[in-house]
């Protein structure tokens, strides 16, 4: 990602945002849909060895700075899950996976996708503000859990928000009718990127 002009990225955050992207040329303007499913990587420096055993990374704190600097703050605001992913060691790598079958997923996703629609009528991805407040409710812990996590990582309301769709989601593929302090506590794993660390 961070080798796109910054400029060029930083236009999705309209789409991001909205769903929709408003075009002006000259005395004309024009909305379209642009409701999307972003997936994004870039390496954590740039040569990207960063954290690798090898330490073959010799990046200075400046340059990997200025490198993650790429990507501003406000756009990865809009960025749901941010994920760290470590090198895989080669054994792992040919190792047989021990987890559920595509098959198993599919269908655990389409139930869950499901329960969304039963319940509020859409994803939860474009639940509104007062959507969020109604239908991913956290008990006081949970609660307790995202606030201390909002102040320590320092996220605005937009993140808080996203935060709880994503543990509103995970509550769905667990089957649970409640957001619990589990699927929080998960959500809040996948929301920690650049800017939090």
């Amino acid at each position: 990602m961070p080798e796109f002009d910054r400029r060029v990225i930083e236009v999705l955050r309209e789409p991001l945002e909205s769903g929709h992207i408003t075009v002006s040329r000259a005395a004309h303007q024009a909305d379209f849909p642009a409701r999307f499913q972003l997936i994004a990587a870039m390496n954590p420096c740039p040569c990207g060895w960063r954290g690798h055993p090898s330490g073959k990374c010799h990046c200075t704190t400046d340059v990997v700075q200025r490198y993650q600097d790429r990507i501003s703050g406000p756009l990865l605001d809009r960025i749901d899950m941010q994920i760290e992913v470590a090198s895989i060691p080669p054994e792992t790598m040919s190792a047989k996976a021990d987890g559920e079958t595509s098959e198993e997923i599919a269908q655990r996703v389409a139930r869950a996708y499901a329960r969304q629609l039963d319940r509020q009528g859409k994803p939860n991805q474009q639940l509104s503000t007062r959507e969020i407040d109604r239908y991913c409710r956290l008990d006081t812990v949970a609660d307790q859990l995202l606030r201390g996590s909002m102040a320590q990582f320092q996220w605005s309301a937009r993140a808080y928000h996203r935060v709880l769709k994503v543990a509103r989601t995970i509550a769905d593929l667990a089957g649970s009718p409640r957001v619990l302090h589990d699927h929080v506590t998960e959500a809040v794993q996948y929301r920690r990127g650049l800017k939090e660390r």
